[in-house]
């Protein structure tokens, strides 16, 4: 950086003489001055520079591409999106471009137009496992999760050594209720310690019935939790256990324990709560346990919404 600097600094100094008008410089020497710029991170300077590169020569693609890189770095997503696509209008078949383009996409949340840039990026360059897994990952934020798993299973290798990889393909078959998925949980809690990623295998364990194996992974997710945390919390963790402990015994007490304590831990979702009841799964006398611990998550919810009750002293003393 500080070699390219000093090669555009005396080019700098005249021209600040000059008043920049009076001397006619190239393309290029305007580009570099403008990267000298970047790589100082003095980015109003550059974009300054980059713009008189890109006006002396409109064919000057690299102007372009970094005019867009420095509108992503302040966070100027559809600037950027559309320096890297007026890129893309004369070449359509730029990779660079098209990487950027479709990760800024991302960025704004524009998925459509992000898996449109990957799906051509990717006819160009399909061996790419890193654009495969991000374009698996605009798939899954498009609840397009076949199609996710199906991108995935192109790159074997890092499906089975690459740990972002491998959770995304399992999370892409758990949102089918594939059983595969169990599998492809194991293999990246044996490598990985996740206590998010132990929580969703443990509820793909319960939906397909294991329930020991679902208890054993909660319990495991609790000890792996600290109290802060709240993806997933300890009280959700303590409720799954409670669901799973009711379900696989339906006249167990033990289940009722557990959700007692997810309460006091802070679980108040009466909804899930309902849903349990309603299920058909359960003894008569564990859902009225269960209806009775819901009545009093009401009642605690109608009390702290009463507002607080102003004695008659108290205004006396306020209007004094």
């Amino acid at each position: 950086m500080k070699k390219l600097f000093r090669l555009v600094f005396p080019l700098l100094l005249i021209l600040s003489i000059c008043g920049c008008t009076s001397l006619a410089i190239s393309a290029e020497e305007y580009f570099s001055i403008g990267m000298a710029y970047f790589n100082l991170g003095r980015y109003e300077e550059a974009e300054r520079w980059l713009n008189r590169a890109r006006q002396a020569d409109r064919t000057m693609v690299a102007s372009t591409y970094n005019l867009g890189r420095l509108a992503f770095e302040r966070q100027r997503y559809e600037e950027a999106a559309d320096h890297f696509e007026e890129i893309l209008g004369r070449d359509g078949d730029n990779t660079i471009a098209l990487r950027a383009a479709a990760y800024t996409r991302i960025r704004m949340g524009d998925f459509e137009i992000a898996e449109r840039h990957y799906s051509r990026l990717l006819q160009l360059v399909p061996e790419s496992a890193d654009d495969g897994y991000n374009h698996a990952l605009v798939l899954y934020a498009m609840e397009r999760y076949e199609q996710a798993e199906q991108t995935l299973a192109r790159y074997p290798i890092a499906v089975q050594e690459n740990r972002n990889v491998m959770l995304l393909y399992a999370r892409s078959q758990s949102s089918q209720n594939k059983v595969e998925a169990i599998d492809s949980y194991a293999a990246y809690l044996n490598l990985n310690s996740d206590a998010r990623a132990r929580y969703e295998y443990a509820l793909v364990l319960e939906h397909h019935e294991l329930y020991a194996r679902a208890l054993e992974e909660l319990r495991g997710a609790i000890s792996e939790t600290s109290a802060t945390a709240s993806n997933p919390a300890r009280h959700d963790i303590r409720f799954a256990i409670a669901r799973v402990l009711l379900i696989a015994d339906s006249e167990s007490s033990e289940g009722i324990t557990e959700m007692e304590t997810a309460v006091r831990d802070g679980f108040n979702d009466t909804e899930a709560i309902e849903e349990l009841i309603n299920s058909g799964r359960l003894s008569a006398s564990n859902q009225s346990s269960l209806r009775s611990i819901v009545n009093n998550l009401h009642h605690s919810a109608e009390e702290d919404d009463e507002p607080e009750e102003t004695s008659e002293d108290d205004s006396e003393s306020g209007s004094q």
